[in-house]
């Protein structure tokens, strides 16, 4: 099997390991309390409760012609992922319910289930979102909304429908508290799906000014091993050129590099900005 074949068959294995997690965290933590942590999936919560119509079923009905509109708006390499995603969850929502019963779950706890059931939900979504694809719903409307719209940025977008789906939550439930739950699930959900998909490779980038650009550039060369580049500044009040040395390393890194430049010059101007991702030698490999 060659790397390429190799690379598709462990997505759709990644994929496939997410829904289940995405599932599990719906049928024993979310859905019995009706938490509903935006997103379709949230929405199918909601619409069970008021009608019984299985979530599996629902999530099906609004995600289909979310991934027709998709596969046109935003090109079909992008859709065979995010069906695969969608189908494969809600065949593991109605297996868990086959196997399990329909009223299955963990805990009776309201808190205990939003935390667990935003960790799982969280955990699956990010690997989901790793191996490139999404389970439709909000972030699937919200990247066609924004090809509309682009005035209005995806992220908005999707703000705003799991605003309108958890605020609903409290409607149906007749108890404010349940939106309230509902909010924790989704802010849970939302910060462990970005560490899943940026995991551990935060980095610093450090734009520095000092009197001596060139021997503390070639410091950090020598003491951290990291690549340095010049970059032209000029200060508009004075007048003055600058150079300006951008440099990228990884969070255990920071202090020592911060010590460096501030012992050969105490007087340097240091801005340091956090990078989500760096490709490249020294960090992370760019696949091919």
């Amino acid at each position: 099997m060659n790397n390429k074949k190799y690379n598709i068959v462990v997505d759709y294995i990644g994929i496939t390991f997410g829904c289940a997690l995405i599932a599990f965290a719906l049928n024993f933590f979310l859905k019995p309390h009706t938490i509903a942590p935006g997103g379709v999936t949230g929405l199918a919560i909601i619409i069970e409760k008021l009608t019984g119509l299985p979530i599996d079923i629902t999530n099906l009905v609004f995600n289909i012609p979310l991934f027709l509109m998709g596969s046109v708006v935003l090109g079909k390499a992008f859709g065979f992922k995010t069906a695969f995603a969608t189908v494969t969850l809600s065949g593991f929502i109605r297996l868990f319910i086959i196997i399990f019963g329909k009223g299955a779950m963990i805990t009776h706890d309201l808190l205990l289930a939003t935390i667990y059931g935003g960790i799982v939900l969280g955990l699956g979504l990010g690997i989901v979102f790793r191996f490139g694809a999404t389970t439709g719903g909000t972030d699937l409307a919200g990247a066609i909304l924004n090809r509309r719209f682009p005035s209005f940025s995806i992220a908005k977008i999707m703000m705003l429908l799991d605003l309108m789906v958890v605020t609903f939550a409290g409607i149906v439930d007749r108890n404010i508290e349940t939106s309230l739950y509902s909010v924790i699930a989704l802010y849970i959900l939302v910060k462990l799906a970005d560490f899943i998909v940026e995991g551990l490779n935060y980095a610093k980038a450090f734009y520095i000014i000092c009197n001596n650009p060139q021997e503390v550039g070639e410091k950090i060369l020598q003491e951290l091993g990291r690549g340095v580049t010049s970059l032209y500044g000029r200060g508009l009040y004075t007048g003055n050129k600058r150079d300006v040395l951008l440099c990228v390393v990884n969070r255990v890194e920071v202090a020592k590099l911060k010590q460096l430049v501030y012992d050969m010059d105490d007087k340097a101007f240091i801005m340091v900005t956090t990078v989500h991702e760096v490709l490249g030698e020294g960090f992370k490999e760019i696949k091919k």
